[in-house]
């Protein structure tokens, strides 16, 4: 039997809905993501705090199916029939450039003592949270712009490349091994593509209809293939994230061309209503605010690595963007680009299992991460509607 805190699990689920309410209730003045919201909320009833709840296996278990549904979500926002061509290259090229970047400052931080490993701590600089910012993107209508495009595909390239490191390289395994049963994995999800892509078209019809009833067949189906491709990459070795992500794009390439506003809707109520904010809840309670702020010294690291994340990410789209978009533009993306949190999260947890970092460490990378999402999208709003405004200023009055 495995025990259940009752007590913690309510105030996980009642922190979830109060961030939300507070994220609501700011939104007007500031758009605060509702994700640092819900991380901040977990820190204070944690254990280093109040000591409202602790987290424990099942806690972690509902944690876990919370990232998967968060990268399923990643995979499915990813539409690369749009990003094809350009904006994709520019985004693979971009992050193989963050890479670069975030390994050399790593072996700088490494040498210095700073840092146990170059490997956990620059992969960790080289993400991009285009998850979390989604949501955002779409309350300021940016997702459809052109500017959007460019966003998605670079948000794209910095979550599935830095879920590519973590399935080859952080495993206990050989690289070869892990590499041979990804091509399995890879292999097994594009029989599930096809067969889904085809069962879609033909079962279309039905599928719309249980929206409307208590059967919600397409959305039962959604959930089955996050968790049946979740647990397949985990007892291949391979990582959940990677399960929830190619789950996400399957569902994206089945439903094309369909109207899905209302499966959209209700899969959104799902994850978003009570899955994912599990996760970023717990990943509250599982702060070391302690490590954080017990060591002055450990503290300062916190705007290290905040001004890191922008070095490492947002480089790229000030040099290689220069032909497509406008400074303003060039600067927004490279702040969006750098707004960081659930791969952190992710990388860092790993890396304290693996003995490779600190628990200082994966603190400051945390609550650097928190402060990015906090920060950088405001900014890069901002800068989009400065430059809209410049170029309102700059069109002749019509008559």
């Amino acid at each position: 039997m495995v025990s259940v805190d009752a007590g913690s699990f309510l105030v996980i689920v009642t922190v979830a809905a109060l961030a939300a309410f507070l994220a609501a209730l700011v939104g007007s003045r500031l758009a605060v993501p509702v994700v640092v919201v819900e991380i901040v909320l977990g820190i204070i009833v944690g254990p280093e705090l109040l000591g409202l709840a602790d987290p424990d296996t099942f806690i972690d278990f509902f944690s876990n199916l919370g990232l998967g549904m968060l990268f399923f979500f990643a995979g499915y926002e990813i539409d690369f029939e749009r990003i094809r061509g350009t904006p994709l290259r520019l985004a693979v090229l971009g992050w193989l450039l963050s890479l670069a970047l975030a390994y050399g400052i790593g072996g700088i931080l490494q040498m210095s003592g700073l840092v146990l490993s170059l490997l956990f701590t620059g992969s960790a600089m080289a993400t991009t949270a285009i998850g979390t910012l989604i949501p955002i993107l779409t309350d300021a209508g940016e997702v459809h712009t052109r500017f959007g495009t460019f966003l998605l595909a670079a948000g794209a390239a910095g979550e599935f490349g830095p879920i590519l490191l973590i399935t080859l390289v952080f495993s206990t395994k050989s690289p070869l091994g892990e590499a041979g049963l990804l091509a399995g994995f890879i292999l097994l999800a594009v029989v599930t593509a096809m067969v889904a892509v085809r069962g879609a078209g033909l079962g279309w019809p039905l599928l719309e209809r249980s929206l409307e009833t208590s059967g919600q067949l397409a959305i039962r189906i959604a959930v089955v293939l996050v968790f049946a491709l979740g647990a397949l990459a985990s007892d291949l070795g391979l990582d959940l994230l990677l399960g929830g992500f190619v789950a996400g794009v399957i569902v994206r390439e089945a439903l094309r061309g369909r109207e899905v506003g209302i499966f959209e809707s209700k899969l959104t109520a799902v994850g978003y209503g009570f899955f994912i904010p599990f996760f970023f809840v717990t990943s509250g309670l599982k702060f070391e605010l302690s490590a954080l702020v017990g060591d002055p010294e450990e503290l300062v690291k916190l705007p290290l690595f905040l001004g890191l994340f922008l070095i490492v990410r947002g480089a790229p789209a000030l040099l290689l963007y220069g032909r497509q978009l406008g400074r303003s533009d060039r600067l927004a993306l490279a702040v969006f680009s750098a707004t960081e949190l659930p791969l952190v999260v992710a990388i860092t947890t790993i890396a304290i299992e693996e003995g490779h970092m600190r628990a200082t460490t994966a603190a400051s990378l945390v609550g650097a991460a928190i402060l990015s999402t906090t920060i950088f999208p405001l900014l890069g709003l901002r800068l989009r509607r400065e430059r809209a405004g410049t170029a309102a200023e700059a069109t002749p009055a019509a008559g």
